[in-house]
């Protein structure tokens, strides 16, 4: 009994200092996989900026890497305090219109590159947008590991901006048919457009969800 009481009383005593740290062992990895992934695009945008060749790819490059730059530094300081950033997030808005160009045309056949000297901006924006991609995936991840509620939030709102950078290059990429997509024939499109219907709200088991 005598150790019981013991026991009990040493994890009322470490209970305060492990809830001042604030965070959660699977967060703990989890946001380190994040910014881990943060610093290799940054790195990964360092190294691509010198061999660009388009002025707008070049400005997407720019822009994005300040946004994420800044997004990296928020994130870095609530996960260290477990606190507001001083720095809040942000919404990432692309210059760029939607407007996709659908349908394939022909093409010369992709393969990996052999030399630096054979570095294009296709290979460029491709990098670019596998890297933001990955990012987006991660943080979603980790933003449903995470037991901080400002860190979580954090991660949260930046999904949204790796999902709109992505997309800024998806659209680049189209328009010098870098990236090009296909569509379904018109009789299956509509098919599959009209495979699923909206459910009544006036149901017969409506009730059973009051």
């Amino acid at each position: 009994m005598q150790n019981q009481n013991q026991n009990q009383q040493q994890n009322m005593q470490t209970r305060p200092a492990s809830q001042q740290m604030n965070h959660g062992g699977h967060e703990v990895f989890d946001v380190h996989e994040v910014l881990s992934g943060s610093v290799g695009t940054l790195n990964q945008y360092t190294l691509l900026r010198q061999h660009v060749k388009d002025q707008e790819l070049l400005d997407i490059l720019d822009r994005q890497y300040q946004f994420m730059q800044n997004e990296y530094n928020t994130t870095v300081d609530c996960f260290k305090s477990g606190q507001d950033p001083a720095t809040p997030t942000q919404s990432y808005k692309m210059a760029q219109d939607n407007d996709f160009v659908y349908g394939l045309s022909p093409s010369q056949p992709k393969k990996p590159l052999q030399n630096v000297s054979e570095i294009t901006d296709e290979c460029i924006s491709s990098c670019m947008l596998g890297s933001v991609k990955s990012n987006a995936s991660m943080k979603t991840m980790a933003a449903l590991e995470v037991t901080n509620p400002v860190v979580r939030r954090v991660l949260a709102d930046s999904v949204p901006n790796c999902i709109e950078m992505a997309y800024e290059l998806s659209i680049y990429q189209n328009k010098n048919q870098y990236y090009q997509v296909p569509q379904l024939a018109q009789q299956d499109m509509q098919q599959m457009l009209n495979s699923y219907a909206p459910m009544n709200n006036g149901g017969q088991n409506q009730n059973n969800f009051h």
